[in-house]
């Protein structure tokens, strides 16, 4: 079968779609958009700005206000990074304290109608890995191709754990594995483009899987 020129992923935290993303955009010499990204970088505004994450109008307004751009890889950013108002914030997305809110962002429809159209827009060229927790199902319900990744909590904790680790943060793994299993009632159960897979997806089990692994399962059909 023939490679799809757009295709998107889907999954809860830490279920590898971003790393088996990358992978398959390289691979193939496809754009890489983390939407996720976007929402993180909402929220880290917002934080930085002490803006009461109940007011929904005024993150909305935010989000409207803010000008978000993805780069291309670098040395600095292996696999690009993400502009806010033109400052590099990449560094500060998978920061605990963004850990701990970007759900309640998420969740805020206005906010979501302003980003998705963003996304839409980025994704409108072919030749592009899109990965989320509504690709498939709310913002390219079209796409070629729509994996859902997906692990059980432990295991998405232990990688998320050693992330944080790996990047200074001393944190508990308990508190990591809390924080994940939050996002996922939140995310699951938002009214607003929950958190599911697309009926075309396909869903790969990641527990025991690296993310190579996963990339050579997904292009294994489109090769033969």
């Amino acid at each position: 079968m023939p490679i799809p020129g757009v295709i998107a992923i889907d999954g809860p935290g830490a279920s590898g779609k971003n790393t088996v993303g990358l992978i398959l955009a390289q691979r193939l010499g496809y754009r890489f958009l983390d939407s996720g990204a976007m929402y993180r970088a909402l929220t880290w505004q917002a934080l930085q700005m002490a803006i009461d994450f109940a007011d929904e109008a005024l993150l909305e307004r935010l989000a409207a206000s803010m000008r978000i751009e993805v780069t291309a890889a670098d040395l600095a950013h292996p696999h690009g990074g993400l502009l806010l108002d033109g400052a590099d914030v990449t560094p500060q997305l998978h920061r605990p304290e963004v850990d701990a809110k970007v759900s309640l962002v998420a969740q805020i429809s206005g906010v979501r109608r302003i980003l998705v159209a963003q996304q839409r827009s980025i994704a409108a060229e072919d030749g592009i890995v899109v990965v989320g927790r509504d690709i498939g199902t709310v913002v390219l319900p079209e796409a070629g191709l729509k994996l859902y990744l997906d692990a059980g909590a432990p295991a998405r904790a232990r990688r998320r754990h050693a992330e944080l680790l790996a990047g200074g943060d001393l944190i508990a793994y308990e508190e990591v594995l809390a924080a994940l299993e939050q996002r996922d009632a939140i995310d699951s159960q938002r009214i607003g483009s929950p958190l599911r897979p697309a009926p075309d997806a396909r869903i790969i089990a990641t527990d025991q899987l690296t993310a190579a692994e996963v990339a050579d399962l997904v292009l294994q059909p489109c090769q033969n």
